[in-house]
């Protein structure tokens, strides 16, 4: 049993995302209902909390335009509720899983309360504010956390660099992954036959939200390629997100739309099948006016189902992927590379072999949540 600890975030399961999943990851394990969060209420959060180890207090969380700023009741609703939970519940430490809007809200009730206060960087965050106010409130927090947990190495030189904090209150979290969920299996012929492959086609497998920054557009665009190379390949996408449309009619006009399929979301089950019935998984990711990749959670899925990848070298993808031994890193912008990258691997077989199982061994080595739940167990426990 743990002292009671406070989580406040606006993402957490049962909301679709990397990040929503490492927090449930996270504060499942470090303890039962003597860990509490606070998060926005959701879809199908009624049935999810029923079930959870952890204490949860879903808030209705809206911004309005007619509000300055838009975000103000959100702020107040978050800060009500986590100083009576602080105060009412014993907590001792007070996480916030950004530093805006819950690090502001969590600096505030920690130094009200004398409670120690952790902040996670994910660090996409950090470069999509511009230098305005929100940027300067950001600094404000992180400045000022008694902790701040950096998923990447490329997140902390950015903490250190851009916002000024302290390096000696930056500690590197890595991001985790379930091993025993996702993990290497057989190619799921019954999955390949859904979406019309035989066993003598190449599969690309992306996840994540269908965003700019990730890259999927220049998959679609190497399939031609790829094809008029020799490679037979198709490629699959699950998720949903603002660039689906564009994507489907750029897959259109490349004439590949048969060997394009986009999955939507998968069942909790299904995902590691996927991974598992692909020969590659690619997200040559991209920063796009500061928007960029803190890490990729996925890369770990991938990785721990033995999986080779193809990222891009922009953001933290260096703290996920080793270039050379477990994928390749390129850039995300240059499409004779991206190209290169996944035609050399689907076509040598053997060395994806290679590449995928020390993809896996490094997973079992740094990547378990028990060494991350142990790592954050230490930090709460200090005076």
């Amino acid at each position: 049993m743990t002292n009671p600890l406070l989580l406040i975030t606006e993402l957490f399961l049962p909301t679709k995302g990397g990040t929503a999943v490492s927090f449930d990851d996270d504060f499942s394990r470090l303890g039962g209902k003597e860990v509490h969060i606070v998060t926005a209420d959701v879809p199908g959060s009624k049935e999810f909390d029923l079930e959870h180890p952890n204490s949860i207090y879903r808030l209705t969380l809206k911004r309005h335009l007619w509000l300055k700023p838009e975000s103000l009741l959100i702020y107040l609703k978050l800060l009500q509720k986590s100083l009576w939970l602080t105060m009412s519940q014993g907590i001792t430490s007070v996480f916030a899983g950004r530093a805006l809007p819950e690090g502001l809200i969590s600096l505030l009730v920690g130094r009200l309360t004398r409670r120690s206060v952790l902040i996670y960087a994910h660090g996409e965050e950090l470069t999509g504010w511009g230098r305005g106010r929100k940027f300067q409130a950001m600094c404000f927090a992180l400045s000022r956390a008694d902790w701040v947990l950096a998923n990447s190495d490329n997140t902390r030189d950015t903490l250190i660099n851009l916002i000024g904090v302290d390096p000696e209150h930056i500690v590197l979290a890595y991001p985790t992954v379930d091993e025993e969920r996702f993990y290497p299996d057989a190619s799921d012929y019954n999955l390949r036959k859904s979406i019309g492959l035989d066993d003598r086609k190449k599969l690309i497998l992306s996840v994540g939200r269908l965003q700019a920054r990730k890259g999927f557009d220049n998959v679609i665009r190497s399939l031609p390629l790829l094809v008029s190379d020799g490679v037979d390949v198709e490629y699959a996408l699950i998720g949903i997100g603002e660039e689906q449309e564009s994507l489907q009619q750029l897959a259109e006009e490349l004439k590949v739309e048969n060997r394009v399929h986009f999955l939507g979301h998968v069942s909790y089950d299904d995902l590691p099948r996927w991974y598992n019935t692909c020969d590659l998984f690619a997200m040559p990711n991209r920063d796009i006016n500061g928007d960029s990749e803190g890490f990729g959670l996925v890369f770990l899925e991938a990785a721990s189902c033995a999986k080779p990848v193809v990222a891009g070298i922009a953001g933290g993808t260096a703290s996920a992927v080793l270039d050379g031994e477990t994928g390749l890193r390129i850039d995300g912008e240059n499409m004779p590379e991206i190209v290169k990258a996944i035609g050399s691997i689907l076509r040598d077989p053997a060395a994806a072999k290679v590449m995928g199982d020390k993809a896996r061994q490094r997973v079992l080595a740094n990547f378990t949540h028990q060494r991350r739940v142990s790592q954050l167990r230490e930090l709460v426990a200090k005076p």
